[in-house]
């Protein structure tokens, strides 16, 4: 695995081996030694699927707060999309700046979004799906979302947003004040 830390303190793109024949691929999803020696957390609890049906459909900025704040290891096992980590711990320097990578079934790239940091995605293709492993159980109550579109972040999701699929509940959070 190659291992790069972004401009994002503990939030990592992970560049999985490959190993591939005439039956198809073997790829190790995630080593806890191998995360751990990097700086990661790797005590995964839960993990979820997530099937997007249509291109363009964004989901986010999803978050958690203390103490159920988790770190998530995300990555597209069908399909392509357009993964955002922002950072949105007032104390760290990047405070309010994002990274965003994009991740697809061909490129079998990881994204480790660490705790305290918003994470979203926009499909790029129909029949997209995320895996994520997540290091501390969901708990609903807990939920600090914020706008996809939030001026704050200023971020460029790289595609025309004016007929995302969206959730009337990701498209109502509140501007960050």
């Amino acid at each position: 695995m190659k291992i790069t830390e972004t401009k994002i303190k503990g939030c990592f793109v992970i560049e999985r081996d490959v190993f591939q024949d005439e039956r198809g691929y073997f790829s190790r999803a995630f080593d806890k030694k191998t995360l751990e020696e990097a700086g990661m957390c790797a005590d995964f609890v839960q993990s979820s699927i997530s099937q997007n049906l249509r291109k363009h459909t964004l989901r986010g900025l999803h978050s958690l707060k203390a103490p159920y704040c988790e770190d998530k290891l995300v990555m597209c096992t069908r399909g392509r999309l357009r993964d955002v980590c922002v950072d949105v711990r007032p104390e760290s320097p990047t405070y309010k700046q994002y990274v965003c990578m994009e991740l697809s079934e061909e490129n079998r790239r990881a994204f480790y979004i660490p705790k305290g940091c918003a994470h979203g995605f926009l499909t790029l293709e129909d029949d997209t799906q995320i895996l994520y492993y997540m290091t501390h159980e969901f708990v609903p109550d807990s939920e600090m979302n914020y706008r996809f579109d939030d001026p704050a972040f200023h971020i460029d999701w790289g595609e025309d947003l004016s007929n995302i699929t969206i959730s009337e509940k990701d498209r109502n959070y509140q501007w960050m004040e």
